[in-house]
């Protein structure tokens, strides 16, 4: 009988998995794209983006479910973003400051790359799930996969999109000259990088040494009770300002960080403290 992989050959092969499908869900997404500026004239990069975003994830949540893991999906909140940026601004490459596309390109890149290392590096492999979706699995074993379809994939997906409205109207609108409201912007979505960063680093640090029901209340987790989420929150209001200083008039992308802020508020906030006492009475 063969000996039981190690756990470090086991996130190896769970990675491998997760690059895979997002290699197939990136083509896909691509070429779906190209399908639709093949069949309909003048289609914009804005609904080009809608469709290639949507076929990417029913095929990131093909993998997931032939794998049995919904956790698969995870990284797509990070990892589309600065793929649709992309993808804008060289849809688009006369519009725009350049020195504003750049600067927020760069962000974008910074915030996913943070974003998505601090959510593979503690990932275990394809026998690790997420425990909200562990919960959801005992609480409807028969339509689980529906549930995680629609709640845990093309929801997410629909939200983060929204939030990138912003991204779309900082990196396509006219050429304006910078402005104050651009060093805000910086300011607010910088913050909010260095925010997450360091509050991430410190909950590392903690749950490396902690003891036994031990609550993480130093550092920044002393000041705010959720200041990962915080900074996520604070990101995307920091990219609704870059949409602001690049057109005043796009002032209806608020939709975005509204959409956000009421998901983290409304829903991730609220299992999050459910989690918490449930393990302190265990």
């Amino acid at each position: 009988m063969s000996a039981r992989p190690d756990s470090a050959k086991l996130k190896t092969q769970g990675l491998l998995w997760i690059a895979l499908a997002y290699l197939a869900g990136a083509a896909i997404g691509v070429g779906t794209g190209i399908a639709a500026g093949y069949w309909m004239d003048d289609v914009q990069p804005l609904w080009v983006a809608v469709l290639a975003d949507l076929a990417a994830t029913l095929i990131v949540f093909g993998f997931g479910r032939a794998l049995n893991n919904s956790s698969i999906f995870d990284p797509y909140w990070s990892i589309a973003p600065p793929l649709l940026g992309l993808y804008w601004a060289a849809a688009q490459p006369g519009r725009g400051n350049p020195v504003r596309r750049a600067v927020v390109l760069v962000l974008v890149g910074a915030w996913a790359a943070r974003l998505t290392w601090n959510c593979l590096r503690g990932w275990g492999g394809l026998d690790d799930e997420d425990w909200r979706y562990r919960d959801l699995r005992a609480r409807y074993p028969r339509t689980y996969w529906w549930i995680s379809l629609a709640g845990l994939h093309l929801m997410p997906t629909v939200v983060v999109f929204i939030g990138c409205l912003s991204l779309y109207a900082a990196l396509t609108a006219g050429a304006r000259p910078l402005n104050w409201v651009d060093g805000a912007a910086l300011l607010v979505t910088a913050g909010a990088i260095g925010l997450e960063a360091r509050a991430d680093a410190e909950l590392w640090r903690f749950r490396a040494t902690r003891r036994p029901g031990e609550r993480l209340a130093t550092g920044l987790w002393k000041v705010l009770r959720h200041p990962n989420y915080v900074g996520e929150m604070a990101f995307w209001w920091g990219l609704y300002l870059f949409a602001l200083a690049a057109n005043p008039g796009a002032w209806w992308t608020i939709v975005g960080p509204l959409s956000i802020t009421g998901l983290f508020n409304l829903a991730s906030i609220p299992m999050m403290e459910r989690h918490m006492r449930d393990r302190r009475r265990e």
